[in-house]
């Protein structure tokens, strides 16, 4: 069982780069202890902004760094960062072409039972809207370590959610295939069901593949932590071949990974999609887990959709 989150990860690739490279600088919105970026505040200070709860603040501040040749990575809550300070994301950030990477932190329902106010259920949607906002969703802590060193190196603004809590592994140290702004691809070559997941959703959607393996399904997952740029070409090569589509994301249905996976199909490759995602309400009381468990957005539920689906 991983007991690593993604965000200490963000925070060891972070310190390993900004060693040789003095330009990074990292910002928070007084939640350095929630980011698990403290230990970059405590070595390198010099390369560190607190504004303190000022999310409007953080991310203009953030974009006038870059304008000055820094890379600054700005970590927040995804729900304040892409909300409280959505006008300074696209404006500051996106429309003035800065190089500020937007950190969402506790994405989803990461926070529980502190309610809607501090659940981020549309950033996938907003944050897309925004003309040259990349949206990345890493599903586990090897994709992310991958996923920041390509960040650390490139000149163009990005929006990446993680969670809060450690995820189960989805690939090895060993094996972690990665290919910027591509979907990795999972299970069966050539399949009769196509899951199309995104961060947390990524490993029970495996978990359903498993499950769907033994009753004799050809099934494959995308992994497509890369929201946008969609990898559309992956979309449409398992559309060919596959019966039924399956999106799962930890979002609103309207506006996120389903409607962007069922744009592409209906134009390109029409089939059957299915979108599993959180309701249209605020969600139940409850750790990720159990509300996950209780809206079906766990193996067993991915799979008795598919199972469904089929019939």
């Amino acid at each position: 069982m991983n007991k690593i989150p993604n965000r200490k990860v963000i925070c060891d690739v972070l310190m390993e780069r900004a060693k040789q490279d003095k330009d990074i600088v990292v910002l928070c919105s007084d939640s350095r202890g929630s980011a698990s970026l403290a230990p970059f505040f405590e070595a390198f200070p010099e390369q560190s902004v607190e504004v303190g709860i000022a999310e409007q603040d953080l991310v203009s501040i953030a974009a006038g760094l870059a304008a000055c040749g820094k890379k600054p990575f700005a970590a927040s809550p995804a729900s304040f960062i892409t909300t409280r300070s959505y006008e300074q994301c696209k404006v500051d950030v996106a429309y003035s072409r800065t190089n500020v990477k937007l950190i969402g932190i506790s994405g989803g329902v990461s926070y529980g039972a502190l309610g809607m106010s501090h659940h981020s259920a549309q950033d996938i949607a907003a944050m897309s809207a925004i003309p040259g906002m990349r949206v990345y969703i890493p599903s586990d802590r090897f994709q992310t370590g991958c996923l920041f060193e390509k960040l650390t190196d490139d000149g163009t603004c990005a929006y990446i959610r993680v969670g809060r809590n450690p995820v189960d592994d989805v690939y090895t140290e060993e094996s972690c295939p990665f290919e910027m702004d591509k979907a990795t691809v999972l299970g069966d070559t050539s399949a009769e069901v196509a899951i199309v997941a995104c961060g947390e959703m990524v490993r029970p959607s495996v978990d359903a593949m498993e499950l769907l393996k033994k009753d004799g399904f050809t099934v494959k997952v995308l992994d497509m932590y890369c929201v946008k740029p969609l990898d559309r070409q992956a979309v449409i090569d398992a559309a060919k071949d596959a019966k039924l589509i399956v999106t799962v994301e930890e979002h609103s249905p309207f506006g996120g990974l389903g409607s962007m996976v069922s744009q592409v199909v209906s134009a390109e490759c029409p089939k059957k999609v299915i979108n599993l995602a959180l309701p249209d309400t605020p969600v139940i009381t409850g750790n990720s887990k159990e509300v996950f468990d209780y809206y079906g957005l766990n193996g067993e539920g991915i799979a008795k959709t598919v199972r469904e689906g089929l019939k």
